[in-house]
């Protein structure tokens, strides 16, 4: 079904100017008024010296999109150490900022930038959060839940997922007043290519065009997943900052080991001088013990369990790292979704960077299209239009490089390996094509828009070959059934857990963000309600 260009930009001047009164409109995504511009956030440090030989009920790897709403849940009842490898990511307008989108991403370095950079075994040049607030903190910051069947195959309370998705969305989620010009353009240029139906503003996973909800704000700031540690009691938290964890270390009193405490370093310091924090021990009228919870991402989080000794054996004697449990799935199911991007303009300009509004779900939920203005320099950026596959079947592997917490461990996602990825990759290409060859984008960049030439099968099949990219969402390494159970606690040993993207056989809903965030809160919610149950039986 082609529209005709009088209903598209009908239906584009209806959903702009309903835009314009949102601030009353929707019960889950609140908006800028009702949320005030300061955020209360709990104490943190970066003295190492301050934290060492302090115990907690809980210690929190990771101050992320799960870490930190797991730590305010958490911390209604108990004591709760987040240690965060990055700083804070307030008074910083590369973080905050949505005009400096994606600076955080051209300027780099080892040890210390927001954005640590990675290129994996596939050659392909990715990028992961190094700071608090993990990945929200760099990210597009465009927010859309879970589907319902992803809801459903995990084996969640529906109920108290939508709750828990509210609780995120009540804090840090915005609607937009208004389209960017360029995402005003996407929008015709997706319907123009047959992106059906379109379902104006919505939170939910549904087929077609939609607007969606931001974590930047409608005066343009960033609210972060730290912005969460305000939901929680901000005396029973304290985070940690510039710290990366060396290692979990262990009792052996039982029949399992059981997580003792942390072993930590400052993350500028190449000396290494280790720093060890301890578990609360459970008090007698309590049957749950205290619990380290790894939120580390999809790396760090299989990185930790091999420096700790959980894993596949025969890899971690490689490094002298004593066995704690044979667990050969760590590391395992690597994934992440292959994408396809088009230059649209002809040359690199002094634009404004734009995140997107917008998104395009086709094809049964298989393909995502977005576009963003993206830096490639600290003064020029590149208009793109890209899609991602997002169940690919191929998957690959992480393994240690070295014994260094701080540098990325080696990995692998074996892009389009398997024929229906490729297959679905030319699918993906020809309808970037298409949507990059728009009227509207023609009309919108005129004499600025790149002159494509529409590729065959096969010659989208070797553009896809040389060509194929990442939305950032990968995941995997530590998933449910083969590393944790359904409770996310971690096999072979006792109070630990992994609670985040390395968890998950799949990249849910247009993006993770908004389910990470989610799962923070929820897993929080289910284990404040079996401990507390527990110690009043």
């Amino acid at each position: 079904m082609k529209l005709q260009r009088t209903t598209r930009i009908g239906i584009l001047i209806h959903c702009v100017l309903s835009l314009l009164y949102l601030c009353t409109s929707s019960p889950t995504a609140s908006p800028l008024c009702d949320k005030g511009l300061t955020v209360e956030v709990p104490y943190m440090t970066s003295n190492v010296e301050e934290i060492e030989g302090k115990s907690f009920d809980y210690i929190i790897i990771g101050g992320g999109a799960s870490g930190c709403p797991l730590a305010a849940t958490l911390s209604q009842k108990f004591s709760v150490l987040v240690i965060e490898r990055g700083g804070s990511p307030y008074n910083n307008p590369t973080i905050l900022e949505r005009n400096e989108f994606g600076y955080s991403l051209v300027e780099t370095n080892k040890h210390t930038s927001v954005a640590q950079k990675f290129i994996s075994l596939d050659g392909v040049e990715n990028y992961r959060g190094r700071v608090l607030g993990g990945s929200t903190a760099i990210n597009s910051g465009f927010y859309s839940r879970a589907s319902s069947e992803f809801v459903k195959k995990m084996r969640w309370d529906e109920k108290m997922v939508k709750q828990a998705f509210e609780w995120v969305e009540k804090r840090l989620v915005f609607e937009p007043e208004i389209l960017s010009s360029w995402q005003s353009v996407v929008l015709e240029g997706l319907l123009e290519a047959g992106v059906l139906p379109f379902n104006g503003y919505s939170l939910e996973h549904v087929e077609g065009t939609k607007l969606s909800g931001s974590i930047f704000d409608v005066s343009g700031k960033r609210h972060t997943s730290a912005d969460l540690l305000a939901g929680g009691n901000l005396k029973n938290i304290v985070v940690l900052l510039n710290a990366t964890v060396s290692k979990i270390f262990f009792q052996h009193d039982g029949d399992q080991p059981r997580a003792k405490g942390v072993k930590f370093i400052k993350s500028t310091d190449n000396t290494k001088k280790s720093y060890k924090v301890y578990l609360k021990k459970a008090d007698n009228s309590s049957t749950l013990s205290s619990e380290v919870i790894l939120s580390a991402g999809a790396l760090s989080s299989p990185q930790i369990l091999m420096l700790s000794g959980i894993g596949p054996s025969k890899h971690l004697q490689n490094f002298n790292i004593s066995v704690v449990a044979n667990l050969k799935s760590v590391g395992n199911k690597m994934q992440d979704n292959p994408a396809i991007s088009l230059l649209v303009d002809s040359k690199p300009k002094s634009r404004i960077p734009d995140t997107p509004q917008v998104t395009g779900i086709t094809d049964s939920y298989k393909i995502i299209l977005e576009s963003i203005i993206v830096p490639i320099s600290t003064n020029l950026t590149r208009v793109s239009i890209a899609g991602k596959l997002a169940f690919p079947a191929s998957t690959g592997k992480l393994e240690l490089k070295n014994k260094d917490p701080r540098d990325n461990p080696l990995v692998k996602f074996n892009y389009l390996l398997e024929d229906e990825d490729m297959e679905f990759c030319v699918k993906i290409h020809q309808l970037v094509e298409q949507v990059s060859m728009s009227d509207s984008v023609s009309v919108y960049l005129g004499n600025e828009r790149n002159r494509f030439q529409k590729l065959g099968k096969e010659e989208s099949k070797e553009y896809c070959k040389k060509n194929v990219s990442t939305f950032y969402h990968f995941h995997g390494g530590c998933t449910i059934g083969e590393v944790v159970d359904e409770e996310y606690r971690v096999f072979g040993v006792k109070g630990l857990r992994v609670m985040d993207g390395s968890t998950l056989v799949e990249s849910p809903g247009t993006n993770p963000m908004a389910t990470l965030m989610m799962l923070g809160r929820y897993q929080g919610l289910k284990i404040l309600e079996k401990r507390m149950g527990s110690s009043s039986n």
